[in-house]
């Protein structure tokens, strides 16, 4: 025997009617909407770092090693009004012959330089010096103006068999890795070998370094005499 069916107004109502599903899409649209504007603004199209700001004793330190290699650290109102340089003869006895940074150090010093100080940062790891710069766009670009460029760039510092060692690891555009041949096929090329056999920069570069050893966040550098 067929059972009959129930009345119109007792009859089970299922799934999910059109208003739920709209509130539902609106929903899923606007947290999309906002995670997207949120990477662009602080992924893809950041403006800008936040500058390193030292200690007050890391200052310190920094300002010591700034002026053991002869550069004026910070200028100061009254530097100028200090005592004069008095002559005294050249030597190189007890000079010393290595330059030591740490990564805040370096960061802090690009903070310095009003240009620079919210436009690149600097990463130290094990054998490796990576930066990352931040380039405007004019406003007047092909469909990225007014825009901010992100570039990630890494090379290998490091000393072995006797000779600095140079590497470009790559380059990437916001994000992407530029090809190999786009960068002249320098990639993974040891730049101090490759180029050091001629007279120029990288013979002179490798000809006047004792030592290079980068470590997480860490740089020091040793120069011959």
């Amino acid at each position: 025997m067929d059972t009959p069916d129930p009345p119109d107004g007792t009859r089970k109502q299922g799934g999910l009617r059109w208003p739920q599903v709209t509130l539902i899409v609106l929903v899923t649209i606007a947290v999309t909407a906002g995670l997207t504007y949120w990477l662009l603004n602080h992924y893809l199209f950041l403006r800008e770092f936040k500058p390193v700001e030292l200690k007050p004793h890391e200052e310190q330190v920094l300002e010591r090693k700034l002026r053991a290699i002869g550069v004026q650290a910070r200028t100061t109102p009254d530097a100028d009004s200090g005592p004069a340089l008095e002559p005294e003869p050249y030597s190189e006895a007890g000079a010393r012959r290595e330059v030591a940074f740490s990564e805040r150090e370096l960061n802090a010093m690009l903070a310095r330089n009003t240009d620079l100080a919210q436009k690149l940062a600097i990463d130290l790891s094990d054998d490796l010096i990576s930066a990352k710069l931040l380039v405007p766009l004019e406003p007047d670009f092909p469909v990225l103006g007014g825009k901010t460029l992100r570039v990630h760039a890494g090379m290998e510092f490091a000393y072995r068999e006797g000779r600095p060692v140079v590497v470009l690891k790559g380059v990437s555009l916001m994000g992407v890795p530029i090809p190999n041949a786009w960068l002249g096929n320098l990639k993974n090329v040891d730049l101090a070998r490759e180029y050091g056999g001629d007279q120029g920069f990288w013979k002179s570069f490798a000809d006047g370094v004792e030592d290079i050893h980068v470590q997480e966040g860490h740089l020091l550098v040793k120069l011959k005499e």
